[in-house]
């Protein structure tokens, strides 16, 4: 009887603990791209463009705390990724979406990238792959 209690007093805490337990499917920083972003906000969010300049966008539900930062680009090239560029901004520390423009933000040849958002240690902040086609 004392096993059945044990069990039982087990099961009530698994119970209990699962129903209070909050489960996000992301629960960092989200890095997403669009064409460009205006006083209306993003415009044509999407993972494969034409090749040319493109917004790099951040979205948190926390700040950042990022002052100085990197969105850095590597190629695929069939077998693994290649550095391609490496483009440094400033933003603001308590910022928690954040559009990153920039005429040396682009791309000119097609293919696969890998995009990175760095901190000023090189540390990964968040990641996404997009494609460019001519």
């Amino acid at each position: 009887m004392t096993r059945f209690k044990l069990f039982l007093g087990f099961f009530a805490l698994v119970f209990v603990l699962g129903l209070t337990t909050n489960i996000k499917a992301q629960n960092g920083p989200v890095l997403y791209f669009c064409e460009k972003y205006g006083s209306s906000g993003e415009q044509s969010i999407t993972d494969r463009f034409y090749t040319g300049p493109v917004t790099v966008m951040v979205k948190c539900d926390y700040a950042l705390g990022l002052k100085d930062c990197a969105i850095q680009l590597d190629k695929y090239n069939g077998y693994s990724f290649d550095y391609y560029k490496k483009v440094d901004f400033d933003v603001s520390a308590d910022m928690k979406y954040i559009y990153f423009e920039s005429s040396d933000l682009r791309v000119d040849s097609p293919g696969i990238y890998r995009c990175f958002l760095l901190d000023s240690k090189k540390n990964t902040v968040a990641s996404a792959l997009v494609e460019f086609i001519r």
